[in-house]
């Protein structure tokens, strides 16, 4: 009796999960709606008092979506203005023409890798995937020999990498610095990849080579956007305006490392480089650059770059909400005494709080199926034990990335897309999807630890 009294923050959590879990799965209910119920709960659960309840959600919920929104909200403009502008489309075919056959993988990880650092998962999977279907046409090569290498440069880039939602997130709740997270995403994020795609694909053909002899179906995708080569924008400017806010952020951490390491007195020249490079001011340059070169630039009449920026906006905003709730209930996590409990369990022991993000963001991806949740989720319990860790910050949120994209089963969404756009079975997409993001993940953990030796 006395343990189920002591653990009765960590049942509350299994039963919060369970919870989440059959509301999601069992009833239907839209994951915003019963992120909500689930906090609401859970508050309960833990014993806060009535009046704070309410207080909680609030606090998590506007505290989350106050800086997530701007960068969140930016990133999917410059997305959509690269998609629309032809850019993304010139930066794919120019490299693959440059490739060749023999190396085309190569070109589609590295491709995949530009274009996923501006576009979401979501819609660089149906930016690429008709022109990978194109290519393995015209090449007489299995989709899927190129969809892995594409599927895994998108999926490495939407768990490592800013701007995109899940480390921006995490990023803000450890208060790690951006610009560090992009620097050392960069850096496991482009072994990774190349494990993850090309090497891994050589693997996939042996355990699944009936996946590599199916025909997808893409015409769920819609109508999309087909440009002459011709009538797109030149490749340097494509992949410039892809990697503007990239290399904004970069400049300015790389700035901040050396005047760190070097005790130096910032002057209003390096602090305005650090404006330059914050999240927020990065993606509102790049946005203003991007309305030129893909745009104006370009001769598209002005109400049509705006309708870009416009058309961005709406299928994100389910995904705020949803972020949101994740926040309220990360809140309640915290307010209610799960992240002390967590402490005081962990404080005198050995165990790398690298090791338990990464830990706690796999088991909840693989119960609740969404990568942005899973990490939302587990910043509420490893918050607390930082306060008590010289581990480096940034590292413990690419771990929680790592952790929250592993085994895509079929409680995600990806899976499902993955499955139907490249015709596999339900066994084929376990053999190939599901071992591909799982190979991200702990090889993505591999490369942070071995990173946290140096930084």
């Amino acid at each position: 009796m006395n343990f189920f009294v002591e653990q009765w923050p960590l049942i509350t959590v299994a039963i919060a999960i369970i919870l989440l879990l059959v509301l999601i799965m069992g009833f239907k209910l839209n994951t915003f709606i019963a992120l909500i119920i689930t906090a609401f709960t859970t508050a309960l659960l833990l014993g806060m008092p009535l009046d704070k309840v309410v207080v909680t959600v609030e606090t998590g919920m506007g505290g989350t979506l106050g800086h997530i929104a701007l960068i969140f909200g930016l990133g999917a403009m410059l997305g959509k203005l690269l998609a629309d502008g032809g850019g993304a489309t010139r930066i794919a075919n120019t490299l693959i023409n440059r490739f060749g056959l023999k190396n085309i993988q190569w070109a589609v990880v590295i491709a995949s890798f530009i274009i996923g650092i501006a576009l979401f998962f979501e819609v660089g999977l149906v930016l690429l995937i008709p022109i990978v279907y194109t290519i393995a046409k015209e090449t007489k090569l299995p989709a899927l020999h190129l969809g892995i290498p594409m599927a895994a440069a998108l999926s490495v880039t939407h768990g490592f990498l800013p701007p995109h939602p899940g480390p921006v997130l995490i990023a803000k709740e450890y208060g790690a610095n951006l610009g560090e997270v992009l620097l050392y995403g960069f850096i496991v994020g482009v072994p990774v990849a190349i494990i993850a795609g090309p090497v891994f694909n050589k693997l996939a053909k042996k355990i699944a080579p009936t996946a590599f002899t199916k025909e997808g179906d893409i015409s769920s995708l819609g109508k999309n956007v087909h440009f002459k080569l011709e009538d797109t924008p030149g490749f340097g400017i494509s992949t410039l305006t892809a990697l503007f806010p990239v290399i904004l952020m970069l400049m300015a951490t790389i700035v901040k490392l050396i005047v760190g390491a070097q005790n130096i007195t910032p002057g209003n020249g390096i602090k305005a480089l650090y404006l330059l490079g914050d999240a927020s001011t990065a993606m509102l340059l790049s946005i203003i650059f991007a309305i030129f070169t893909m745009g104006l630039g370009r001769k598209r009449p002005m109400k049509d770059v705006m309708q870009s920026v416009t058309d961005a906006i709406y299928p994100i905003g389910m995904m705020l909400l949803i972020i949101g709730a994740g926040g309220a209930f990360k809140q309640v996590l915290i307010d209610g005494g799960v992240g002390k409990h967590v402490e005081t369990l962990f404080t005198h022991s050995d165990f790398s709080p690298i090791i338990l993000a990464w830990l706690v963001a796999a088991v909840l991806r693989i119960a609740l199926g969404s990568a942005t949740v899973a990490a939302i989720s587990t910043t509420g319990i490893i918050i607390p034990l930082l306060a008590a860790s010289d581990v480096n910050v940034a590292l413990v949120v690419l771990a929680t990335g790592a952790g929250s994209v592993i085994a895509s089963h079929v409680n995600d969404a990806g899976f499902w897309m993955f499955k139907e756009y490249f015709g596999l079975s339900v066994k084929e997409t376990l053999l190939t999807w599901t071992l591909l993001e799982t190979i991200i993940s702990v090889t993505g953990l591999i490369f942070i630890l071995l990173l946290s030796m140096f930084v």
